[in-house]
């Protein structure tokens, strides 16, 4: 059995819908030897992350930054993760109101220090809601799930 975090961060309806189309992907009834647990920032702890063997990170773009709840998250797992994390395999998903190239890079920066291995060019959804983002993170939560499962990461 594998285990799949997703950390993500639920400022809006429109949010909540994107994290529910990953988790929808993550758990497809196809994928049966991945345990999938969601959590929000605040509430995410350096023991979810040690118990994964992948994660997946979802931020709103704020300010041209990742959001302030994911912040967070990195700064209370960092050194409790730094060395037993190092080639945990993840993703990023942005959903950016500019560009979102502030937030993923911001975030890639901190996880570069993490040394963790990214499986999955970040998803990056930017300017006003589109229902094709649904099927698109719905897609992202499979892929990791479904690597997971494979062993492929």
């Amino acid at each position: 059995m594998q285990n799949l975090l997703i950390v993500a961060n639920l400022p809006s309806a429109n949010t909540r819908k994107l994290v529910d189309a990953v988790l929808a992907g993550a758990r497809h009834p196809d994928i049966e030897q991945v345990d999938v647990k969601f959590s929000e920032p605040l509430s995410a702890c350096a023991e979810d992350v040690l118990w994964a063997n992948g994660i997946i990170v979802g931020t709103t773009e704020n300010f041209g930054y990742m959001s302030g709840q994911i912040k967070d998250f990195f700064e209370r797992i960092y050194y409790p993760c730094l060395e037993q994390a190092q080639g945990l395999p993840y993703s990023l998903f942005i959903k950016g109101g500019l560009d979102g190239t502030g937030a993923t890079l911001s975030m890639q920066k901190i996880i570069t220090g993490l040394r963790w291995k990214e499986i999955h060019q970040p998803l990056l959804m930017k300017g006003e809601f589109q229902q094709q983002w649904l099927a698109d993170c719905e897609e992202f939560g499979m892929y990791m799930a479904a690597g997971l499962e494979a062993g492929v990461f």
